[in-house]
């Protein structure tokens, strides 16, 4: 795919590990901003470019998770970033700072996301689809191309493709809101109500601001702020005591299970599964619920001795893997990446996403 030339910032997922070079040859974080917008090239020009570079570059992270969790893809938020640096730069020659330049770039995201959001997309799991299966024997459902999943967000280190700037205290801040089943319960609310509810309640901004990002009044914010809590409460899922992957036991179950995992050990897996675990694999629209039926698939259709490698990884703030398939000439390539969410009674959910891809985002390696 042909592209123009532009900012950093600006420029189609396919280029944009092209940040880091440019930051080589610029050697400043704004370096670039100007290209391809059809500027004079004075120095100036330049002096602005550079000089919104440095000060929006360092909220390009945090625009990302906002754009996340609006719109469940991870490609459609790096798009939406890309939408907002574009419009802001484009505009920044009339910012009069009024409102903060972070305040200013959440209100250009907030609204790309809504206007995304105007084609009634949304980005579910399987098991926000229907039932379990009966069957764990059977074979499973066809893949579902025309439906447009839930993707999952590399976290911690598996976010270094992510061509953005760590915000350490954003994350430990908003971990929980980044939980795969916290994005999918978001996924029923109306875009409005979705916007509302994640400034208020997930990024702590008072009503009057939030009034302003989305353009609409206080009373009006606050009344989409109580249906979107209400109607949460019927889609969330009911909060277990967390166990952190960096804890002990947290550790320690990962490693069993990637143990087990490996050597096609159902017992082993068994024992660390929750009683009401689930397990999904989009796009196959089919899922289980239940430790024994999990236990059963997995048995029957998905397991066999030396058949899969394990590479640890995060997604969501929790703990994931890299599964790698071992292929004829003996060589383990990507197959997936697999979502775990702990809780203190064991694995409470896996989610499989058969997106071959996907590994490559994580910053994972070709072959394992």
């Amino acid at each position: 795919m042909t592209t123009t030339a532009g900012p950093p910032s600006m420029r189609t997922p396919e280029r944009l590990g092209d940040h880091a070079h440019d930051h080589a040859h610029a050697g400043h974080p704004g370096a670039g901003y100007g290209r391809g917008m059809d500027l004079t090239g004075t120095a100036t020009e330049a002096a602005t470019a550079d000089e919104f570079g440095r000060l929006a570059e360092p909220f390009r992270r945090e625009l990302l998770a906002l754009c996340y969790r609006m719109l469940g893809s991870l490609d459609e938020a790096e798009d939406a970033v890309q939408e907002t640096y574009l419009s802001a730069w484009r505009s920044y020659a009339g910012f009069e700072g009024r409102a903060s330049l972070r305040t200013w770039l959440y209100r250009i995201a907030t609204r790309a996301c809504l206007k995304a959001l105007e084609r009634g997309t949304r980005r579910p799991l399987p098991s926000g689809l229907g039932g379990p299966a009966e069957d764990p024997e059977s074979r499973p459902g066809e893949w579902r191309t025309d439906i447009a999943w839930l993707q999952p967000f590399p976290t911690g280190a598996a976010s270094a493709n992510l061509n953005a700037p760590p915000d350490p205290a954003v994350t430990v801040a908003s971990r929980h809101s980044m939980r795969l089943a916290f994005v999918a319960a978001l996924q029923y609310l109306p875009p409005r109500q979705r916007a509302v509810l994640i400034l208020r309640d997930v990024l702590a901004r008072r009503s009057a601001e939030v009034a302003e990002l989305i353009g609409s009044t206080e009373a009006a914010v606050n009344s989409a702020l109580q249906r979107a809590r209400a109607q949460l409460v019927q889609v969330a899922p009911t909060e277990d005591s967390v166990v952190e992957p960096s804890d002990a036991l947290g550790r320690a179950l990962l490693d069993r299970y990637a143990t087990a995992f490996e050597a096609a050990d159902v017992a082993a897996l068994t024992e660390l599964l929750a009683r009401d675990a689930i397990f999904e694999m989009p796009p196959i629209p089919t899922w289980f619920a239940g430790r024994a039926p999990i236990a059963r698939f997995l048995a029957a259709r998905v397991l066999r001795p030396a058949l899969f490698r394990l590479l640890a990884t995060e997604a969501n703030g929790e703990p994931a893997f890299g599964l790698y398939e071992r292929a004829a000439d003996g060589i383990y390539r990507p197959h997936a990446v697999q979502v775990l969410s702990l809780a203190d009674r064991g694995i409470a959910r896996i989610v499989t996403f058969h997106d071959v891809d996907l590994l490559a985002r994580f910053a994972l390696p070709p072959t394992a």
